[in-house]
């Protein structure tokens, strides 16, 4: 043999001993080779959200929402950090499975995540019963069709649950809405000329049930109907515990002209006893019983200028309680009205940047603590997307001010409330 003809036969076998090493090495599975790619696959299966069938559909998704808090109220002033209970941070499971090719089942499980939440604060402290809690938001499953709309039933919104805030269709809807200031008033005591009044809060001469905001419901166990959308227009009906029932008419058209709109309008009413000695689960609490409970009516809407970015929002909220034993000359009933303008615009590639003011009017009749009351809110913020991070910084600034008759606890008659300043500044992040 040729010595160019051995140093080939020499190279054919090292070359078959080298593939069947690699060969007998890919085939133990237990070697070092595997050892990575399992550790992969734990690392997988440790961060991805697991259902427990493979019918259902799964995803979560919220965000956490914490800022820092600058408050006066003419006499004390003090700085908190926690969650913003404008829109607290939360977590949501949101699921659905497919029956027929028009008909479906699903569910939605929503829970709200505290720090020290701002609806708590004080002047005696950030720190409340609701600190470093969670509460159940939704719970609630459904069927729908594409054809009939969405039943529901469970822990859910009422069908005038933030109405008039939900019509606000710009940045400015998660960080000052229509009850924004009753929001951000939180715990805090009034003072007049510079004394508190026993341990009266601004909320407790304020009227309506959700937030303090006349005209809408809050979230109960009900039944609830959707219609299917029908030329932008959806109508939403509930009832659940207690004889409470309501109804609304929503529209939403992103496409008119130049023009992005959105409007509503609802009603509903609670045949609850409202006893004035407790709260109540479905009209705001006031100083005499309502055998026949309340009623309450609201409007909203937003008009955006698509390629200028301006926008306007307005909404109006009315509610009544039906008093018995209440002396004549009683004011039972509660209005709020609120304005906001702005205009976003794209100063950064960042995302968009929105600048606002607002304006809120409050005429209350009875309340909890007052025969009246004449209550006057100003905000003036900016909100900055970061689109990249679904991210968004705001910076709100808030003033409170106004008057109040028949006080418990104060002079007679009428009193200027001390005014009470507020600038809120933080950041939601989602996921």
């Amino acid at each position: 043999m040729s010595g160019l003809q051995s140093g080939t036969a020499i190279l054919a076998l090292l070359a078959g001993v080298s593939f069947g090493a690699t060969l007998g090495a890919a085939a133990d599975l237990g070697g070092d080779c595997c050892a990575d790619l399992e550790e992969r696959i734990a690392d997988l299966e440790a961060t991805t959200a697991r259902k427990g069938n493979r019918k259902v559909t799964l995803t979560v998704s919220g965000w956490v929402n914490e800022a820092v808090f600058f408050w006066d109220d003419g006499v004390e002033r003090n700085v908190y950090v926690g969650t913003n209970s404008m829109e607290q941070s939360r977590v949501q499971f949101v699921g659905e499975a497919k029956i027929t090719d028009d008909f479906s089942a699903g569910y939605r499980l929503e829970l709200g995540v505290n720090g020290d939440p701002s609806s708590g604060f004080s002047q005696a402290g950030p720190a409340s019963a609701r600190s470093n809690a969670i509460s159940v938001r939704h719970s609630h499953w459904y069927v729908k069709t594409k054809t009939w709309g969405k039943l529901a039933v469970g822990l859910n919104g009422m069908a005038t649950y933030h109405l008039m805030d939900d019509t606000d269709i710009t940045a400015t809807r998660n960080y000052e809405d229509d009850e924004g200031d009753a929001v951000a008033l939180g715990a805090f005591q009034l003072r007049i000329d510079g004394n508190f009044v026993g341990t009266t809060r601004w909320t407790d001469i304020m009227g309506g049930f959700n937030n303090f905001t006349p005209g809408q419901n809050g979230r109960r166990n009900v039944v609830r109907y959707d219609t299917p959308e029908i030329m932008g227009f959806t109508g939403s009906t509930a009832w659940g515990e207690g004889g409470v029932w309501d109804a609304a008419l929503r529209y939403r058209n992103k496409k008119l002209g130049d023009f992005d709109l959105a409007a509503a309008v609802g009603f509903g009413m609670s045949y609850e006893e409202v006893a004035a000695s407790s709260s109540t689960a479905q009209c705001n609490r006031v100083q005499f019983s309502a055998e026949d409970g309340c009623e309450w009516w609201s409007v909203g809407g937003t008009i955006v200028h698509t390629p200028t970015g301006l926008f306007l929002h307005g909404g109006y909220g009315q509610q009544t309680v039906n008093l018995t034993g209440a002396p004549a000359g009683v004011d039972d009933t509660s209005s709020t009205w609120n304005i906001q303008s702005g205009i976003e615009t794209k100063l950064t590639a960042l995302g968009k940047t929105t600048f606002f003011g607002e304006y809120r009017q409050d005429d209350v009749g009875v309340s909890r603590r007052a025969l009246s009351s004449d209550l006057q809110f100003y905000a003036l913020g900016v909100v900055q997307k970061i689109d990249n991070a679904a991210l968004d910084f705001y910076t709100v600034y808030r003033h409170s001010t106004g008057d109040v008759t028949g006080l418990t606890g104060a002079p007679a008659g009428t009193n200027e409330l001390d005014d009470f300043d507020m600038v809120v500044s933080g950041a939601r992040i989602q996921f």
